[in-house]
């Protein structure tokens, strides 16, 4: 599935337009606060909230931007793929 992009969101949407999946954030001061997390429950247990975080990390190296998990998924995400551990935010 492609994700699109608009600034403070990355989406899927469905032949119709309905919206599949989506994860939303912010930046401040260079670091990307991952505030939400939405996967329409007719598309759900087929990855693509972890994708949606695969999409997040990419975006991030390529900024240069370090990442908050605000949002569950994203903090239970990190603490399950401690390998990206790199980028997130030291307080």
């Amino acid at each position: 599935m492609k994700f699109d992009f608009e600034p403070g969101r990355f989406y899927a949407n469905d032949e119709q337009g309905n919206l599949v999946a989506e994860v939303s954030f912010t930046v401040e001061d260079e670091t990307i606060f991952i505030n939400h997390t939405f996967v329409n429950p007719d598309y759900r247990g087929r990855g693509l909230a972890g994708k949606l975080m695969l999409v997040m990390i990419d975006y991030a190296e390529k900024q240069h931007q370090q990442i908050v998990p605000v949002c569950s998924f994203a903090q239970t995400f990190f603490a399950r793929n401690t390998k990206y551990n790199h980028l997130l935010r030291r307080n």
